[in-house]
């Protein structure tokens, strides 16, 4: 059966679709898991809508489809829209964590489409973003036990060994937190179009109290959010995979804690705050963010007497990754005109992050 969830290409996002075709012809195995491919069915590509950063495709092949990513178009940062890495990171995750959709081929050639891409598993599901989905509704007690398993799933991929399944390897745990604030912090730098004190204060903050390595360092996703997840839409409670992958690492967990805390905006939250960050999150039955810290709190067992500060560098680093594709747009290297108005939120997210700065002290 077709997606409901694509929509037709948007324009400038077009690809070379013969050379795609010839090139998956080649190299997809014959058979996948075990299942024969036919590859002399129809070839067809749609677009997955969502998202602002590396772009997203349904390829079918009849009725069997799969999901292609590739980078955005135009100049992006030197370590950013990695899809080799991002590739590379699904193939070794996805054995210990089935949760990670399963990569099938990677396309290193940007002689086929203009840029590396892969091909991996197509999951069917519900994405919840701006507007509560049908399968949830109205039901206040569901909306609730699917923010239980929302941090539950969260706690389970912090659980994953990364010892003696070799994914320790994927990073470097050590100085994770230090280098993730400088990173950042500099590309605020190379990025900016106007100076926002706000956005420089915080930085200060942030390098003037990193906290020490954690002892326990896990698989951290580094994208771990309520759309970034996929529901079973018989039932919603159930998620049945973790998106976007290309940031994984391993490090310190209550990074994605504050993370997952930025991206749920509540009732109540600063105009200023809930404007930039429109999320269902605010509706009655979800949880709030103190029920997401206790949650995880007693489902890891892990102290978060300071989520506050990775709270604060969560909203700072998000600041930085809307500014760098408000940057794009004012560069001239994309034309999408979502993205015109992207600074008011760059600005609304640094306010946000510098009142969290004065309010822990």
């Amino acid at each position: 059966m077709p997606s409901t969830d694509t929509a037709p290409i948007r324009q400038g996002e077009e690809l070379n679709w013969n050379a795609l075709a010839a090139y998956l012809h080649e190299h997809l195995p014959a058979q996948l898991d075990g299942a024969p491919l036919d590859l002399t069915a129809p070839f067809s590509v749609e677009q997955f809508p969502g998202g602002h950063s590396n772009l997203t495709y349904c390829v079918r092949f009849g009725g069997l489809e799969f999901v292609m990513r590739r980078p955005p178009f135009g100049p992006v940062a030197p370590t950013a829209h990695d899809m080799p890495r991002e590739y590379r990171l699904l193939a070794a995750i996805h054995p210990h964590f089935r949760l990670a959709p399963k990569p099938y081929v990677l396309c290193e050639d940007t002689a086929v489409i203009g840029a590396p891409f892969y091909l991996m598993e197509r999951r069917r599901g519900v994405v919840v973003r701006q507007t509560v989905p049908p399968e949830i509704g109205d039901d206040l007690a569901l909306r609730r036990r699917v923010s239980e398993s929302l941090v539950d799933t969260l706690a389970d991929l912090h659980a994953v060994d990364i010892q003696t399944t070799g994914l320790v390897n994927i990073g470097k745990p050590t100085g994770f937190v230090k280098r993730q604030v400088e990173g950042w912090a500099g590309r605020w730098e190379r990025s900016k179009t106007s100076e926002l004190i706000e956005m420089t204060e915080t930085a200060r903050w942030l390098l003037d109290r990193l906290p020490p390595d954690t002892p326990t360092p896990t698989l951290v996703h580094n994208d771990y959010k309520l759309d970034n997840v996929m529901l079973d839409a018989a039932d919603p409670t159930r998620i049945v995979a973790i998106l976007d992958w290309e940031m994984c690492t391993v490090g310190d967990p209550l990074i994605d804690v504050g993370l997952l805390l930025c991206y749920w905006p509540e009732a109540g939250d600063p105009e200023l705050f809930s404007d930039s960050l429109r999320s269902v999150t605010t509706l009655p039955g979800w949880f709030t963010r103190a029920d997401i810290v206790a949650r995880y709190a007693a489902r890891s067992g892990r102290d978060l007497s300071n989520i506050g500060y990775y709270h604060t560098f969560a909203v700072f680093k998000l600041a930085v990754v809307i500014q760098q594709i408000f940057y794009r747009y004012h560069v001239g290297q994309t034309h999408d005109e979502r993205f015109a108005t992207f600074d008011k939120r760059v600005a609304a997210l640094a306010r946000m992050a510098h009142t969290m700065v004065q309010a822990e002290g």
